[in-house]
């Protein structure tokens, strides 16, 4: 799929919407699940593209843009890295809050688009950037943000140990997490905790505690 392509899908199959934790920012949202998963297998068969995660604004990236929004010097003047950035709105608010560099990285080329479309209706940069080994540190962030990723095991594990690398440098690390089933037990220092409405579409509740950590060390899950 052509890049006019993607931006044309990703346009007439979501609506502009103001996530309610986070409405200073805009995106474009899927407004039901079912759909948008559907056609996504449709349009995409073959093409071997993961779902679309792009399409929501979890809780954990709200968690993790209001945590920015509301404490800009964690950014400011800063190169930020967000990790498996999704539909970008943790690297908008970190563009938003005075960031020097917002990085968004995410490995599906659908949420690679949506990051850039989300960030021009938002009037701010942000540039996409594929973490391609995470056997090294990575050395072009002052900050490295994540939101909502401890929900898979091994990827939970690996990502863990590759942030470890990158704390090793010197790199800070911010993590927002809904109560996944694999977020380390220990190593981190609670920062904030919110209430963050859902959907019982997306979760099985009708809303997330959602908890911004920060990486101080990491022993394993």
């Amino acid at each position: 799929m052509k890049r006019e392509e993607m931006a044309e899908f990703i346009k007439t199959q979501t609506v502009l919407e103001k996530p309610s934790f986070v409405p200073e920012i805009t995106l474009q949202l899927a407004t039901e699940v079912t759909p948008i998963w559907k056609l996504t297998e449709e349009r995409l068969k073959g093409g071997d593209l993961p779902p679309p995660f792009w399409a929501f604004a979890w809780p954990g990236g709200q968690g993790l843009a209001r945590y920015i929004l509301d404490n800009p010097d964690v950014v400011k003047g800063k190169c930020v890295l967000d990790f498996a950035a999704g539909c970008g709105i943790a690297a908008i608010a970190a563009a938003k809050a005075g960031a020097k560099l917002s990085l968004a990285d995410d490995i599906d080329l659908l949420a690679q688009e949506a990051v850039l479309i989300n960030a021009a209706h938002n009037g701010v940069k942000v540039e996409i950037y594929r973490v391609m080994s995470m056997d090294k540190p990575f050395t072009g962030a002052d900050l490295i943000i994540l939101g909502d990723v401890c929900y898979q095991q091994a990827m939970s594990t690996a990502i863990m140990r590759w942030l470890t690398l990158c704390l090793e440098i010197g790199v800070r690390i911010l993590i927002a997490d809904p109560g996944r089933a694999y977020v380390p037990k220990d190593g981190m220092k609670e920062l904030a905790r919110y209430t963050v409405p859902t959907t019982l579409e997306l979760e099985d509740q009708k809303t997330r505690e959602v908890v911004v950590w920060e990486l101080e060390g990491f022993g394993g899950c």
